[in-house]
């Protein structure tokens, strides 16, 4: 499952019907169950599409502070490799048959494409809003060490005693927006390489 932190003022609906106007169209369609703070939305192969295997994927949209994190679950693709093979097949039994499964290629080869297009919707909708990956203005406090005096993230020494905060610096994870410590070598989210 991968997962993304969009920090900003963006609201998991925002996203789901950004979503659904996308993706409710042709051979798929969108379907979105929870509460406000906490939506699941599916997008999924119409039943009886008339081209292309069976695909579908699962995005949670869930309120956290100052932002909405983000979860995409894997992709069923089986339907899409079954159809894939069905026009493999019939292409090696007559080349001609190529012609007449051009839909069904060109269908199954936008669903394998399917959770990237969906981070591509999610990323221009948090653009739109302002929204980014960066950690907020309100959570960019950190708390020094020696006196518990809170201080803005980025000022190399404490307001109130001077001792040195470079160490507890926050940093944000640039593959997920995951919150990492300053001592994390990897994120603790999706295992990248913390930025230094």
């Amino acid at each position: 499952m991968d997962k993304r932190i969009f920090y900003g003022e963006i609201t998991p609906n925002d996203f789901s019907e950004a979503i659904t106007a996308h993706f409710n169209h042709g051979n798929l369609r969108t379907q979105v169950v929870g509460e406000p703070h906490n939506l699941k939305v599916q997008v999924a192969s119409m039943r009886n599409a008339s081209s292309g295997g069976q695909t579908a994927v699962t995005i949670h949209l869930q309120t956290v502070e100052d932002g909405v994190m983000v979860s995409i679950g894997q992709q069923a693709w089986l339907g899409v490799a079954a159809s894939l093979g069905q026009s493999a097949i019939a292409t090696l039994m007559n080349p001609w048959n190529l012609l007449h499964r051009l839909d069904d290629i060109a269908q199954d080869i936008e669903s394998l494409k399917l959770v990237e297009n969906v981070w591509g919707v999610l990323a221009k909708v948090a653009k739109s809003y302002g929204a980014s990956q960066q950690l907020s203005t309100r959570l960019r406090r950190l708390t020094c060490e020696y006196c518990n005096t809170a201080n803005k993230a980025g000022v190399p020494s404490c307001v109130a005693c001077g001792a040195p905060l470079g160490k507890i610096q926050p940093a944000t994870c640039m593959q997920c927006g995951f919150v990492l410590l300053a001592r994390e070598a990897n994120c603790p989210q999706c295992g990248r390489p913390a930025p230094r």
